[in-house]
Parts: structure tokens; sequence; C-alpha cells
């Protein structure tokens, strides 16, 4: 039954039956001479791209449990005890500046100032700045007015509010720097509106940069107050807790060096001026500052024991624009800062190869070409043409060890594997599209939305009963053609597989194809009508 409905016709010379039979002759000329030979230099590129992601993921596996075996994680190797008890007896402490960057954060604007004000530090020694670019008056207002109830309790605290977003956060946090009671500060700790650190943060981490004139970067991970609020916030914390718990770990103890965060981070103010302070040329400002603070020698330690609770984008939307803008940012970094890391005479060989290979091209590159277009287009059109065959151990060996590698970090949503999976293949349609567009600084290159926070945490029993009530969003507001277009496309090949096919790829497909349906018709996350 199945060949009567698949099977190609074959060939009527001297006939035409309609536009079927003229694609198929066309297709039959160009088969050979061009898709084959295109779908093999794309079959061997992706394959290499697969090798150096598989090797990098191995070594950085092989670090970390170097790392946890021998119970030497560079965080503890620092003895700050005695720092500590010296600060305690002599009450020197030095002058810290705290800036909380903010734009029409309604919703957690309370979370970051509250928990900040609340830090454990002596008030003539604390300045904390929240940086307002809030174009919404309401929000402003209400904001400002927070900042006045702090600091009728007596902590120094100032509101800062631009007229206009120019160089958006990197051009708040360095015109925050340039007031003239920050000359004092020694210390600088950035903090999301969304993050809210503990009370000890600053006795934990400021001891660091004390007893070491050499480090201008003290990194806490974070830890996610919505985790549990949707499938997307679970698959997020999965990605997460592989980046903080092995990429920094292993960068801090390799060579000293990652990339900054953009918030719950400590930095030595004479480090940042000395790296050239904060520039606004692409979207990853974090990033920048850290590569360039590198480059001058500086050095950094990622604490994996110190946390910071902060909140996950719940919406699909707002997921995929910060998604955007952490893809095509290194991308576009990377074609800015290629000549000046590899000509900088003042770091190691092994360093500037760690920077160039390892953390920009292999992990900000190749890692989302290879995850779209080697599983999402060349095996789907591999099993389409037949003529060229899938290595197993490139196609289902590499990603599945690569997949295990990552899953390690969160034991608890190990049952989430094969949607992480699915779901992350999604994603990467939209991360390698932004690569593209940072590496060719195209449209969009310098696209700032500010992630949307729903203050999840505090509102999500308060909201259980409004949802009943909820206006149902309209279907125009859920759809995304991108994500269905490639589901009918994997569609077609996993029933062009199960019908032709050998090696049992479809499975893989058709359920790749559903989770492309799913985002596609916007069931991911929670939804907010516009």
């Amino acid at each position: 039954m199945r060949d009567l409905i698949f099977k190609e016709p074959e060939p009527d010379i001297g006939a035409s039956n309609g536009i079927a039979d003229d694609i198929m002759l066309a297709w039959r000329q160009i088969r050979k001479p061009l898709v084959l030979p295109f779908l093999q230099i794309a079959l061997i590129l992706c394959g290499s791209m697969s090798v150096m992601l598989f090797l990098e993921r191995v070594y950085m596996a092989i670090v970390i449990l170097s790392v946890k075996l021998l119970r030497k994680k560079r965080y503890t190797k620092y003895k700050l005890d005695a720092v500590r008890r010296e600060l305690e007896a002599t009450k020197n402490y030095p002058m810290v500046l705290v800036q909380i960057p903010m734009y029409n954060e309604k919703e957690v604007y309370k979370l970051s100032i509250s928990a900040v004000c609340g830090m454990h530090w002596p008030s003539d020694k604390l300045v904390v700045q929240v940086l307002d670019d809030s174009t919404d008056p309401v929000t402003r207002d209400l904001v400002e007015l927070e900042c006045q109830r702090w600091a009728s309790k007596g902590v120094n605290i100032k509101y800062e509010n631009r007229h206009n977003r120019n160089g958006y956060k990197a051009g708040a946090l360095r015109e925050g720097l340039s007031k003239s009671y920050v000359r004092d500060c020694q210390f600088v700790v950035i903090f999301d509106a969304d993050f809210q650190p503990e009370p000890d943060y600053l006795m934990r981490t400021i001891p660091y940069l004390l007893s070491n004139d050499d480090l201008a970067l003290v990194q806490a991970r974070w830890r996610f107050v919505n985790a549990d609020e949707c499938l997307l916030t679970r698959l997020q914390e999965m990605s997460l807790d592989y980046h903080f718990g092995v990429e920094q770990e292993v960068g801090s103890s390799t060579c000293s060096f990652f990339g900054f965060n953009g918030t719950a981070g400590v930095w030595r103010i004479q480090a940042l001026h000395d790296a050239g302070g904060w520039k606004d040329r692409t979207t990853v400002e974090d990033m920048d500052l850290a590569v360039r603070a590198s480059l001058r020698g500086w050095k950094f330690v990622f604490i994996g024991d110190l946390s910071v609770k902060n909140e996950l984008p719940s919406t699909f939307k707002a997921y995929r624009y910060q998604q955007h803008r952490w893809s095509c940012g290194p991308a576009n970094l990377f074609r800015k800062m290629f000549k000046e890391i590899a000509n900088c005479e003042r770091v190691s060989i092994w360093k500037k190869f760690h920077v160039l290979y390892a953390f920009f091209f292999v992990r900000k590159i190749v890692a989302h070409f290879v995850t779209f277009f080697f599983y999402c287009v060349v095996i789907p059109a591999c099993v389409l043409v037949q003529d060229i065959p899938l290595p197993k151990f490139v196609a289902v060996y590499i990603p599945a060890t690569i997949t295990i590698l990552n899953a390690i970090s969160t034991p608890r949503s190990i049952h989430l594997l094969i949607f992480w999976i699915l779901f992350e293949n999604v994603m990467s349609m939209h991360r390698a599209k932004a690569t593209i567009i940072g590496l060719l600084e195209a449209n969009r290159v310098n696209e700032w939305v500010v992630t949307d926070k729903l203050g999840s945490a505090l509102k999500q029993k308060a909201n259980t009963t409004k949802s009943k009530t909820k206006k149902r969003p309209q279907i125009g507001d859920r759809i995304h053609l991108l994500e269905i277009f490639m589901g009918s496309f994997l569609l077609y090949c996993a029933i062009y597989d199960y019908t032709f096919g050998h090696d049992h790829f479809y499975i893989y497909l058709f359920l790749q194809a559903s989770a492309f349906f799913i985002a596609g018709f916007g069931y991911v996350g929670t939804f907010v009508p516009s």
C-alpha cells in the first residue's frame, strides 16, 4: 500500500502530465550535478563541527571531573577567613558602589532595590545607584518613590534617570560611574532589576578582591526562583546550569577567564577603567568588557557556591528576544575583536587560543550552526536524497554524548532530557540566524529588547484566581511562521523516511517536527496577551 502511494512514477518520454512531471524532471536534472555534491560538502562541514563541539565538551567534562574529585575549585584556594576577621576588627571597609540598571521594570523593581538595601555592609561605605532608563512615567515615579523610601531609612541610595537610552545598559552604567560621588568607590557591583542578592553577598565576594590585587572580577552563579513555573523555564534551567556549573567553572579554573554574565558580579573599578570602561558597540557589553580586561592581564574568579536569585523569562516571545541578543552579540564581538585578541602580546598563546577557539568559535558559533544546520537541515535532506550515507557515529553517538554531558548538570530534570533536546533544536534556528546576523553585521545586529520580567515568584499565587477569567489570546498572537515552516519540512522528511528509509530516522524527525509545530502555534511557556 505504501509503495502505491509514494512510489515515484516512471518518466514517460515525450509526454507531460502537468506541473508535477515538470518538477520531477527538473529535480532529476539538478540532483546529481548540484544537490548531491552540495549535501556531501555540507555533511563533511557539519560532521567536522560536531567533532569540534564533542571534543570541547569532553575536555570540559574532564576538567570539571578533576576539579570535583580533587575538591580544589579555584575559589576554594583563597584563604579569606583572615581577611574577613581583619575587616571586622579594623572596620576598614572599602567603599562599594552597587548599580541597578532598569528599564520599565514595573513588576520587579522592588525586588532588587529591597534586596540590595538589605545587604550587610556599613551604610557609610555603601552607595546604591538605581539607573532608571524607564520611558513610562508611572514606572519612573514608582521607582523614585521606592528610592526615597529607602533613603528615609538611612540608606545612601541615588536615583539616576536619563533623558535618553543612548548605549542602552552600557550607556547607563558608564554614565553612572561618571558621577562625582563614585570617585571614592573601589568596587562596583551590578544587579539587574530581578536579581535578589542575599544579605551576606558582599562579605562573600569583596574579600577575594581585597586579598588579590590582580583579580578584576568575582562572579556568582544564578539561582532561578521560577524554574518550576512551566516547561520552558525548566528547560532553560538545564541549559544555564551547564553554563554556570561547567563552562564558567572550567574557565575560572584553567585560564582565569570567562564571560561576565552582566549581573551578580563585582568589578574592581581600577580594572574596569584600565580595560577601557563600558562600550556599547555590541549588545553584549558585559562580554566585551570581560575580554578587554582579560587581554590587559586581569584575572577572574567564579564562585560556584554563591548564588543570586533571579527570574527566568517565562514567555516564548521574551525568550526568543533574549536568545537573539545572546547569540548575535558574541558573534559580532568575535568579528570586531578577532585581530585584537590574536595580536595581543600581554597574554599567553594558550589563553588567546582558549578565548578565540573555545570561548568564541566553538561555543558561540559552531554550537549554534551544527545544532540547526546539521540536525534540522542536513540530516533531513540526506534522508530525502538517500544516496549519501549518514555515519551513525556523527549523526547519533556524538550528539547523544554531548546531550548526556549537558544534562548531568541538572539531575532533577533528567526525565525532561528528550524535551530539552527537541526544544534546543527549535531554538537553534533563531540562534543560528542571530549568529549569522552578528558575523555579517546585518540588520538587527544592535537590536536591544529588554527581557520582560513578570515577577512570577511573588505573583504566582495571586494570579491563580485571575487566570481563570483571563482573556483568551487571539490565534494571530501565537503563530510563528518560521517554526511552522520548519515543522512542515521535517514532517515531510519523516513521512518519506518512514516509507523509503531503513535507518529509522523518522522517529527523530516526527518528534522534532512536533516540537517545531508546538512552538509555531505558541504552546510554549506562559502567554501574556499583547
